[in-house]
């Protein structure tokens, strides 16, 4: 039997012919654009040669705290993220274009197939049985492999942190606040929710011509006003988003039952900042639990503002 020669030349070519920026947890993995229709290799997506930094969620099912609260999230901060230069935005929903739509058009988040204009809209994606988290590496919860447990059983086991550790520190945060690390974007996703309606809509008094916030009440809380993120401010946008989102538009946010089968009700999320030309994670998190994304500040803290001419030239 012959023994196959490998010939260096070939080596050579086949090393250049492979794209040097790739990503690599998801090479050659795709997800669905609302926008075209089309799957994108989401790879390609992450290391775009007109971009300086390129950000892509990696989202749960539309009716999941986490989900929501990276929807929010990422509505505040893109100005922020633009100075550094992430001039692209991606959001994977796991889930069906109608619920994903409607997630982002809850939150009031620019993307393609609902932006009204402007060049800040997000590239909305969907996956609706979550491959993409999954080669990212992203939790998938309580007994992920056992078939026979009802999908909403280990849901509950995760509310109490089971597969899921930080889901009860992230939970009572929510209430007790944090006095060092600051989180702007509660009150600004208060502030939709109560625009729309929303219960509890008494957190906020929002001007009604300009539509900005003059007073928020949890400053106004004695000793802990000043902390930069109040007790009960997250915890009270948090039932917004359960009671208005979640649970108000739950036929078209949940998950479907090919979904269910593949475990997304208890897949966590992710969330990653490449480098464009170099392909290199600058930032990455996998959710440890349930409302438990990845924290925004952090991001800019990896991230310096860029001079003007380096931002009007990305």
């Amino acid at each position: 039997m012959r023994r196959p020669c490998f010939s260096p030349t070939l080596l050579l070519v086949t090393t250049i012919l492979q794209p040097l920026n790739a990503f690599t947890p998801l090479a050659d993995v795709t997800a669905i654009s609302t926008t075209t229709k089309t799957p994108t290799n989401l790879s390609t997506f992450l290391t775009s040669p007109k971009d300086k930094y390129a950000l892509l969620i990696l989202g749960t099912y539309a009716a999941d705290f986490n989900a929501i609260e990276y929807a929010q999230r990422l509505r505040y901060y893109l100005p922020e993220l633009k100075k550094r230069g992430v001039t692209k935005w991606g959001f994977i929903v796991n889930g069906e274009e109608s619920g994903a739509e409607a997630l982002c058009e809850a939150v009031d988040l620019n993307v393609g197939t609902t932006a009204a204009g402007g060049d800040d809209k997000v590239e909305l994606f969907v996956d609706p049985v979550g491959r993409a988290g999954r080669a990212f590496g992203v939790g998938r919860g309580w007994r992920e492999d056992d078939s026979e447990m009802s999908p909403y059983l280990k849901l509950f086991g995760m509310l109490w942190g089971l597969g899921a550790w930080a889901t009860l520190p992230a939970v009572i945060g929510g209430y007790i606040g944090n006095p060092f690390t600051p989180q702007p974007w509660i009150e600004d996703a208060l502030a939709v929710g109560q625009k729309k309606g929303r219960f509890p809509g008494n957190a906020l008094e929002i001007d009604p011509t300009s539509g900005k916030v003059v007073e928020n009440k949890f400053a106004s809380l004695p000793l802990v006003g000043e902390w930069k993120r109040r007790p009960l401010e997250l915890a009270t946008l948090r039932l917004q988003n359960m009671i208005d989102i979640s649970i108000k538009n739950w036929k078209t946010l949940a998950p479907n039952e090919e979904a269910l089968k593949e475990g997304v009700l208890t897949q966590l999320g992710g969330c990653v900042v490449v480098d464009c030309a170099s392909g290199e994670a600058v930032f990455e998190w996998k959710d440890p639990g349930i409302c438990a994304v990845a924290n925004f500040e952090d991001i800019l803290k990896k991230l310096p503002v860029l001079q003007d001419e380096a931002v009007a030239a990305v």
